[in-house]
């Protein structure tokens, strides 16, 4: 056993074991740098690559920026129908943020083209779209004719391509069984409305508000065509005698006015009054109730509030522009009150018009309302002054063909006022 021992400690402790231990951990330590190094050089790597990215993506950026300023910087009256071309093009061409950047510009152009000239922007506006530029991109639609536009299968590698129908649907007028004119109905499709908990609260109280005004008329039909059968009991009854539907139009007007107004509550129009239209309160000044308005943000600003607190009667609508340009314009989408009223009369003395004198009478600020009943889009303009309707050439002459008030008003006299 101890020669055994002396043999394992020689043996471990001798020159050339010693000799392989020292080579041994200079190898160890030959190869650790060598790990460090590649591990460094990985991720420089990273790092450039990263690096090359972000400045690839500021680029984009600063060029898309600039993109954005020569579309805002090119003046009003400088813009043409071939620029507006041009813009489609870049659209087509790009990708990502720069697509973005032109559509933002083309858009920028079209109202450039509005403002400057609005025959040339809706003969450009109805030669590009839909084809090119969707009509919910365009900025005002109010004189812009609607076409179709439809999804076609491509056989050839069966995708999907847009094709424009050909048939420009415009407002077409027929003649009734009584030779009186007629004014097709809308053709498109009806749209589906989703009302919120907001709209169906303001449903109820508007509904319970027409009842007060209208003297007791009611209906147990639910929702928006409830309110429409109260408000067609109240336009179509039988008048006492001496009493004109000339006369019951007005009438018409008054209740819509007093309702909305009680919509409103007794609080809102004053503080609309002061702070949106400019009007000088009772101070027991000589300036009481002169108005020093509309502030230039009144326009704009109701018609980015109106969408949330009008869509129970109207539906879906956005904040777009005006035809002569300016913000304060808005677009319904598909008007609810029309589509399930199908009832131009309604439309006329129940919306339109009292809205018209409403907003004028009682808060101070000027309203054109202006329903398509084409495609039974409709655009509000705060801040225009409204054209008499019988002045009105885009307001067409006639009930609609399928209106169920024309049926229950057959027979009687001086009837063609509530329709224009």
């Amino acid at each position: 056993a101890a020669l055994a021992s002396a043999s394992f400690t020689a043996t471990a402790f001798s020159p050339s074991s010693y000799g392989l231990l020292v080579s041994t951990k200079r190898v160890t330590t030959n190869l650790a740098p060598r790990k460090t190094t590649l591990h460094s050089s990985l991720s420089n790597n990273d790092d450039d690559d990263v690096l090359n990215k972000l400045s690839a993506e500021l680029k984009e950026l600063a060029e898309c920026t600039s993109l954005i300023y020569s579309y805002l910087s090119k003046p009003d009256k400088s813009v043409s129908a071939e620029d507006v071309v041009l813009a489609c093009d870049a659209v087509d061409a790009s990708s990502k943020l720069r697509q973005k950047s032109h559509e933002f510009g083309r858009y920028q152009l079209l109202v450039k083209l509005l403002k400057s000239d609005y025959d040339a922007y809706v003969k450009t506006a109805e030669f590009l779209s839909p084809s090119r530029i969707p009509r919910g991109e365009l900025p005002n639609v109010q004189d812009v004719v609607y076409v179709p536009f439809t999804a076609a299968a491509n056989e050839d590698d069966a995708t999907e391509e847009t094709t424009v129908d050909t048939n420009v649907v415009a407002v077409t007028t027929v003649t009734g069984e009584d030779g009186q004119p007629l004014v097709a109905d809308c053709t498109l499709d009806e749209l589906a409305y989703n009302d919120s908990p907001l709209d169906k609260l303001l449903l109820s109280i508007f509904r319970n508000l027409v009842t007060t005004h209208t003297g007791g008329v009611t209906s147990d039909i639910p929702g928006i065509k409830g309110l429409l059968a109260q408000g067609r009991q109240y336009m179509t009854m039988e008048l006492p005698e001496g009493v004109t539907y000339e006369d019951h139009t007005k009438a018409q007007h008054t209740m819509v006015k007093n309702t909305l107004g009680g919509l409103m509550t007794p609080v809102l129009p004053p503080f609309y009054r002061i702070f949106m239209s400019g009007i000088v309160p009772k101070l027991g000044t000589d300036y009481d109730g002169k108005q020093i308005g509309p502030w230039f943000y009144a326009p704009w600003l109701t018609s980015m509030v109106t969408p949330t607190f009008f869509g129970f009667l109207v539906g879906p609508s956005k904040p777009n522009r005006r035809s002569d340009g300016q913000r304060g314009g808005l677009v319904v989408e598909k008007c609810k009150f029309l589509q399930e009223s199908g009832c131009k009369g309604l439309c006329l003395h129940q919306c339109k018009l009292p809205a018209q004198e409403f907003f004028k009478e009682e808060l101070g600020l000027s309203l054109t309302v202006k329903p398509n009943f084409v495609t039974q889009e409709c655009q509000w303009s705060f801040g225009e002054e409204p054209v008499d309707v019988v002045e009105d050439d885009s307001f067409p002459k006639g009930c609609l063909v399928g209106c169920d008030s024309r049926k229950v008003m057959s027979g009687r006299k001086s009837t063609d006022v509530l329709c224009m």
